[in-house]
């Protein structure tokens, strides 16, 4: 079990969203209020290829420990700087499998659909920030540590300090692929 550390939303395309008291998410949509709320894919570069895809990534989790790792090369990166929208502590976001379950707070589930993928934004955020979020597993594959993207299965307030309960879909378990 984990915890919310933080809660961060934008009405606006703004690469960081302002920390929050409390964020409303609602099922098949995302965050109420967030410029990336929707059925159909809402993120900027997606939608002019693909207008109709389903959103895969209404949700953007990121683990607080990214931070600190971060803060150790130099970086001084806080929730909702990198545009995530739930920042969480003592679950292993990187580690989940395909179609776990989080349950956040007393009622809001969502499923986890996949990585997200560092884009040169954050480059622009702090220079060199998109290589530290980048590293090598013991076979040579690329590892992406910029957090994962979920879809709200049942909505709910979410907010600082709120639990984390991870429930893991039945097996095998896939892993997690960019969305």
């Amino acid at each position: 079990m984990g915890s919310i550390e933080a809660v961060s939303r934008s009405a606006q395309y703004t690469f960081s969203k302002p920390s929050e008291g409390v964020i409303r998410l609602i099922a098949g949509l995302g965050v109420e209020g967030d410029a990336h709320y929707g059925e159909k894919v809402r993120h900027r570069s997606r939608m002019a290829r693909t207008p109709d895809a389903p959103n895969l990534r209404q949700v953007h989790l990121v683990h607080a420990e990214l931070f600190e790792e971060l803060a150790g090369r130099g970086f001084a990166v806080a929730p909702g700087q990198i545009g995530e929208n739930v920042t969480t502590r003592g679950v292993d976001l990187l580690g989940l499998p395909t179609g776990t379950l989080l349950q956040l707070g007393p009622e809001a589930v969502v499923e986890v659909t996949g990585l997200r993928n560092p884009c040169v934004q954050l480059d622009g955020f702090q220079p060199g920030l998109m290589k530290a979020v980048l590293d090598r597993d013991d076979d040579g594959g690329l590892v992406r540590k910029a957090g994962i993207m979920g879809v709200v299965v049942t909505g709910g307030e979410i907010r600082p300090g709120d639990e984390i309960r991870v429930t893991l879909p039945d097996g095998p378990h896939r892993k997690l692929e960019p969305v």
